[in-house]
């Protein structure tokens, strides 16, 4: 045990791998076999020696409190399996009584303490005022020209007939997206890239593609009047458009939050996969969501096992509904959640919904708990019902998701009320973590 907090359950360490594979190959060295000199720190980081094929060992050492990886393998993988079968080991024996760590793994913890301190200390430098106000009128300008240009294409499209997109293909969308990031708008660009992956999504396609048109029309025009909207509107259009708005300009929220989700997934090209961690704050009540990204190959480095508890602050971006925040200065390690999350009912869930959309009208869905509610399968597709049986949400796929997740909550259930937590958006429920009544351990759905 360190001074950090209560050491992690093995489930908990394995759901940290990045894939099935890293998964097995890490549950292999999480005995004490090719271990040797491990040992832990009271400021949170764990390291070890590994065994392998050569003569000399993998260097392996984590940082708790990102969590963050160093090893000497080849591995491109964060975590790779000598990270979590180190984290095996120590979950489950421990290391004995905190020590100082050894020169090859102090020197890259010191590294990160100075690299977090780097960005508070540019913060005290001046600012040359002038400079930024006209380096971010420029850039307005060729946003203004892109918006422009944006507009043509959306009104072309529209004047030719949605028919013929799908004989059209991607590669005009694709085009014209990269003239948004010509534009330094790339905002505009993945919501360009979306709807031109929508002829090939299957039945109805000609519908969404006409909603999702019609609210790349309205960013637009909200762009060009951006002077005429109130604050809070006119930064959600500065965010959805791509203009970086930084956790500084937002308030921070200093609270214990609960990690309620986290999934991936891969942009129309391929080229960026972004993690989404989903956080409730335990004190505040607050829903806060935390992005972080990885080039292909590379998954993202933030890590957080569902289920566990950070006290953290928490930086809110402003726009987005309040929902986009950056984790800032924590006190203390994860422990694990000790109650079930409150619920509401579907009626609520809605509300809350379309709350969040007078802030946001681009808003795809809103994170909820609901609970209790009983999953209902059937065609043409599931529902969650309240237990009462008053009303009911519809069940919503995530893209390329499959029926696995729905079944796995058909089995928690057993036709019983169970928590569920997952987006809330105009397509219905996504649901994304479930609970069993009295039992705090989460089931991620998949």
């Amino acid at each position: 045990m360190t001074e950090q907090g209560v050491r992690p359950t093995a489930e908990q360490v394995l759901a940290l791998a990045p894939d099935d594979a890293s998964r097995k190959a890490g549950a292999k060295l999480g005995g004490a076999g090719p271990w040797s000199q491990t040992g832990d720190s009271a400021s949170g980081s764990v390291w070890g020696l590994c065994k392998g094929s050569g003569s000399t060992p993998y260097r392996t050492v984590v940082d708790l409190r990102g969590p963050a990886y160093k090893c000497s393998c080849p591995s491109r993988k964060f975590p790779c399996k000598h990270a979590l079968g180190l984290l095996l080991l120590w979950a489950a024996e421990g290391f004995g009584e905190p020590g100082e760590a050894p020169d090859w793994a102090a020197g890259w913890l010191a590294e990160r303490v100075a690299k977090a301190e780097r960005p508070a200390a540019a913060a005290g430098r001046p600012v040359d005022e002038e400079a930024a106000k006209r380096r971010a009128e420029r850039r307005a300008a060729r946003i203004s020209a892109g918006v422009g240009e944006l507009e043509q294409r959306l009104e072309d499209v529209l004047r030719a007939g949605l028919a013929g997109q799908q004989q059209a293909g991607y590669a005009p969308w694709e085009e014209t997206a990269a003239r948004m990031v010509d534009a330094q708008a790339p905002g505009l660009a993945a919501r360009v890239r979306e709807l031109g992956t929508i002829p090939s999504c299957g039945p109805g396609w000609p519908a969404r593609m006409l909603e999702e048109g019609a609210l790349l029309h309205l960013l637009n025009r909200g762009w060009l009047g951006l002077a005429g909207l109130p604050e809070p509107l006119a930064a959600t259009v500065r965010s959805r458009v791509g203009l970086p708005g930084t956790a500084a300009e937002g308030e921070v929220v200093r609270d214990r939050w609960l990690v309620l989700a986290q999934y991936d997934s891969v942009s129309p090209d391929g080229r960026l996969t972004t993690r989404r961690t989903w956080l409730r704050g335990l004190g505040s009540g607050r829903p806060a969501l935390v992005l972080d990204f990885g080039p292909p190959g590379r998954p993202p480095g933030l890590a957080l096992p569902v289920g566990l508890v950070l006290e953290a602050e928490a930086r809110f971006r402003p726009g987005s509904a309040g929902l986009r925040a950056d984790l800032g200065e924590r006190s203390a390690a994860a422990t694990p959640c000790d109650r079930v999350p409150a619920g509401v009912g579907t009626g609520a869930a809605l509300e809350a919904y379309g709350a969040a959309l007078r802030e946001d009208p681009w808003l795809d869905s809103w994170p909820v708990v609901l609970g209790p509610v009983i999953p209902i399968p059937g065609e043409p597709g599931w529902q969650l019902a309240d237990a009462e049986g008053n009303s009911a949400l519809p069940v919503a796929l995530a893209d390329g998701g499959s029926r696995s997740g729905l079944w796995q909550l058909a089995a928690l259930s057993g036709g019983g009320p169970v928590t569920v937590f997952g987006e809330c958006g105009h397509r219905g429920f996504t649901p994304l973590t479930a609970w069993h009544p009295g039992c705090p351990e989460p089931v991620a759905l998949g």
